[in-house]
Order: C-alpha cells, then sequence, then structure tokens
C-alpha cells in the first residue's frame, strides 16, 4: 500500500503549477501518536499533523507534477530538500493547501518550489505557514549507470487514481 499524503488536486497548470489539498482527520492513526497525552507530565493529548509528513504532501504535490511533465515516463524520484520552512502546527479538522510551481525542468529532473496555506473551516481563514524548496531526478538518467526497473514504480495507479477522480487528463492515456 502506499500512502497518500494528498487527497486532491484542485488545479494542475501542465509544466508550471499544481494546487492539491490534504484534510487533516483525527481518524488518522498517525495523529494519535503526535502527540499523545502524557499523564506524568499532566499534558492532554495535542494531535498535531508532524511536519514530516507536511514535507512529504508537498513532496507527491510537486512530484507529481514534475511526472506530470513529460507524461509519467521518467521515474521522479525526490532527490533532496534545499528548504523547508514551516511555522505553525496543523490540527484536525484543517486543511493542507500545497501550490507547487517548477522553477527548472530538464532531462535530468527538476527543482520545484512550495508553499503550504492552513484552511481553518472553524473560523474561514486561510494562512500561509511554510515554504519548501525541492529537487527531483529522472533517476532512468543516473550517473552511476545503475539499472532500475522497467515499470514506473514511482507513479502507479494510485496516483493515476488521483489525478483521474480530480478531474485531470494523465497525458499519454
Amino acid at each position: 500500500m502506499r500512502w497518500m499524503w494528498i487527497d486532491r488536486i484542485v488545479e494542475l497548470v501542465p509544466r508550471e503549477r499544481m494546487v492539491a489539498i490534504k484534510n487533516i482527520s483525527l481518524a488518522e492513526e498517525h495523529l494519535h501518536d503526535h502527540f499523545s497525552p502524557d499523564a506524568e507530565r499532566g499534558l492532554p493529548a495535542l494531535p498535531v499533523m508532524p511536519f514530516s509528513l507536511i514535507i512529504e504532501g508537498m513532496a507527491q504535490t510537486a512530484g507529481v507534477l514534475v511526472g506530470h511533465a513529460n507524461a509519467f515516463r521518467e521515474k521522479v524520484i525526490l532527490a533532496k530538500v534545499s528548504k523547508a520552512q514551516i511555522d505553525f502546527d496543523p490540527v484536525p479538522g484543517q486543511t493542507l493547501r500545497y501550490t507547487a510551481t517548477i522553477d527548472r525542468l530538464d532531462e535530468t529532473g527538476a527543482a520545484t518550489l512550495g508553499t503550504i496555506e492552513v484552511i481553518d473551516h472553524a473560523s474561514g481563514s486561510v494562512s500561509e505557514i511554510g515554504t519548501i524548496g525541492l529537487m527531483f531526478s529522472h533517476i532512468d538518467r543516473n550517473r552511476s549507470g545503475l539499472p532500475f526497473p522497467k515499470h514506473n514504480f514511482v507513479f502507479g495507479e494510485a496516483f493515476k487514481t488521483l489525478i483521474r477522480t480530480s478531474g485531470f487528463e494523465i497525458p499519454g492515456e
């Protein structure tokens, strides 16, 4: 099973920009451990979305944008997190909105810039909470000479289903 950290694509401008959302729900198991109550210190539970999973959500958003640019012919992998600044802990009931833009795209890979916003449904507010810079590699063009499986193990059916159910086409299909 592949872990999905985006729920829906709301905008896709090929080779330029993609916007995706992730609804944070208390039904998500990882929130119960991050952070669970500490009876010894008298602290209640504080369920927040871990920053590592927020970064992964942006990586999935930007990675789909980069993969879509070449009709998913390339195996796109995250090569580097060049910048990650997150200033706020999102909580259940809020929605994360990821906006990824391509800064550079060539035969070896891509660099993307992203912003993260939190939509607070209770107050109706939208706040930018962070920025993330990511670099991706097209691993079939790696310099090591190592072979990789012929099938695209990065963009399987789960991501293609996400694209289709969000109302967007997959190039080449």
